[in-house]
């Protein structure tokens, strides 16, 4: 693991480096290898020259969350480690700022970066005193980092400084280690007097209580107040309670039917039009055994529907702009907060708002068009039965329609 000398590290490792290998050309031995901002780093030299400059460190999304192995025990909860990766920017100058030898230097460089792009623990040991990258478990590697003509341009505008040639890498990664304190809880040397060890089933179905499906009453996609829904899984035996969720009703327990199995349990949606609003429920299960703690299944979608009670006027006659109103009556009450619509045939006409809890809807249509036309209730997206399910083929319920005149 590495102290937070572990940056100037790898920076010292770098620049040792490209000295020894540039210098050791000849032609090339004034090379000075330097690691300053571009805008200070050529003053007043005229040799060839190498700057090496550190513009930018980004987190490591590979060990944002990772413990450091041989640092914590099964059991226990460590601290990542800070790991870095770091991106420099390589320049490179000519001897009397010619070019061609600023070229000649930076083609050693990037070629020795290539053949030599993982540091050895030597290195790094030998470029800084009192570091210790060097006995991390990463390796550290050095990569070329591609940038665009417009990511250079950028670059250099912010250094405020003319542009030279360059070339740019990235070094990772640097581990960084936590000073937290990590919490190391004594062993356990026996179980608990509750803890009966691991319980094994041989058999492919999941040992804990699931609810599969949930049939509705006569073929259809919702249940009415009053209807029984039937309920189908794996490890129901033992249910106390079928629990209902809704924003509105909030959690409702109502007990299963009898007769019920491991398998299946009935249940009977309670005919409370009060207290049990239309609309989505969450339906789970709670399971209760002897010696178990108590569970709560999955939970499973529900479609509460609202039920018409009765229209009127039915006939409805229109008035002398082609407009009627119609109420009706419905179960369970509408609240508030609650959207309604009437469905007349492929029209839907927005009930008025109410102010308090009401089973009596109004719902002004303009323009109505003369005839019977099939009539559903919509309360918050669950809609009153118009079609028989029970037929082959469905058929319309005749005794969902209304006659405008």
């Amino acid at each position: 693991m590495s102290n937070p000398m572990a940056i100037a590290a790898v920076t010292a490792t770098v620049r040792n480096m490209l000295l020894q290998d540039v210098t050791s050309d000849p032609d090339l031995a004034d090379t000075a290898v330097t690691t300053q901002a571009p805008d200070r780093a050529r003053g007043a030299l005229v040799s060839n020259q190498l700057n090496l400059f550190l513009y930018q460190t980004l987190i490591s999304a590979a060990w944002r969350n990772s413990d450091i192995p041989q640092q914590v025990n099964r059991s226990e909860r460590g601290f990542p480690a800070l790991g870095l990766n770091l991106y420099y920017l390589m320049t490179a100058y000519g001897r009397d700022n010619d070019d061609v030898f600023g070229h000649r230097v930076l083609g050693r460089a990037m070629r020795l970066l290539h053949d030599h792009a993982l540091l050895g623990p030597d290195e790094i040991k030998n470029a800084l005193i009192s570091n210790d990258l060097w006995q991390q478990v990463e390796r550290v590697r050095i990569t070329p980092q591609p940038l665009s003509v417009d990511e250079m341009s950028k670059l250099w505008t912010i250094f405020q400084t003319q542009y030279r040639i360059s070339a740019a890498y990235e070094v990772a990664v640097v581990l960084i280690e936590s000073r937290r304190p990590i919490a190391r809880p004594l062993p356990v040397l026996t179980r608990g007097t509750g803890d009966f060890g691991v319980a094994v089933e041989p058999d492919l179905v999941p040992p804990f209580p699931a609810i599969e499906r949930v049939a509705q009453p006569s073929n259809q996609v919702s249940a009415r107040l009053g209807e029984v829904l039937l309920i189908s899984g794996h490890h129901l035996d033992g249910t106390s309670a079928i629990r209902f969720a809704n924003p509105l009703a909030g959690s409702i327990d109502v007990p299963p039917m009898a007769g019920g199995t491991d398998q299946r349990v009935s249940v009977q949606v309670p005919n409370d039009p009060v207290n049990w609003p239309a609309g989505l429920y969450a339906l789970s299960l709670l399971i209760q055994q002897p010696g178990q703690p108590d569970r709560l299944t999955n939970a499973l979608p529900v479609l509460i529907a609202p039920r018409i009670q009765n229209i009127a006027p039915d006939p409805a006659a229109r008035d002398a702009a082609g407009a009627v109103i119609l109420q009706v009556s419905c179960s369970p009450e509408v609240r508030p907060a609650q959207r309604a619509s009437l469905m007349i045939g492929a029209r839907e006409i927005l009930a008025q708002p109410v102010v308090a809890q009401t089973n009596i809807l109004t719902f002004p249509v303009p323009l109505a068009a003369p005839g019977t036309h099939f009539t559903r209730v919509r309360v918050d997206g669950a809609e009153s039965w118009l079609i028989d399910r029970t037929q082959v083929p469905p058929t319309f319920d005749q005794t969902q329609r209304v006659t405008i005149t």
